[in-house]
């Protein structure tokens, strides 16, 4: 493991600002499920994210960011990200370690502390149709809007070609 400390919301914000990608953030209590966001939808427009941290038989790892009621079949997505292996469920070490959060706070935007290239991002395509999309700021108390554009021209900024592939059902 590395000794890097992961970077904060401010240090994302900062980051976004500097490549002038506008943002918006709402702060709300902690929450670690979808069920427990559902409450924010009014006061949040956009997509809503489900973010699923896997990984295939030979370790290489991937953050799948869907739409927070779509599905994904854990069985047959290996096919479709690349992965050597059908993937299971990253350990919250490796989380923390490439994406400098915990379970609960799992975010696209974790691609900040990735700097060594460890995860692929995957970006389903039906959640990047919505104009904005909703991301935790690195942690579960608040939410962060952003064009869907601009989410990807924000993970290119930090060393990650995403890929924007259909992966729910």
């Amino acid at each position: 493991m590395t000794d890097v400390t992961p970077k904060t919301r401010d240090d994302l914000f900062a980051f976004l600002d500097g490549l002038e990608i506008k943002h918006s953030t709402k702060d709300h209590p902690p929450v670690f499920t979808v069920a427990e966001s559902v409450a924010l939808r009014d006061e949040i427009p956009g997509g809503h994210t489900k973010n699923l941290f896997v990984k295939d038989k030979k370790d290489q790892f991937f953050l799948l960011t869907v739409e927070e009621n779509a599905a994904v079949d854990l069985k047959t997505v290996h096919t479709l990200i690349g992965a050597a292996s059908k993937v299971s469920f990253g350990k919250p070490e490796k989380l923390m370690e490439y994406l400098g959060v915990a379970p609960g706070s799992v975010t696209a935007f974790g691609a900040i502390n990735d700097t060594g290239g460890n995860v692929t991002f995957v970006l389903d395509a039906d959640l990047m149709k919505e104009e904005i999309v909703n991301c935790h700021p690195l942690s579960n108390d608040a939410t962060t809007s952003i064009a869907s554009g601009d989410l990807i021209r924000f993970m290119e900024a930090t060393g990650h070609k995403p890929l924007v592939l259909k992966v729910t059902s």
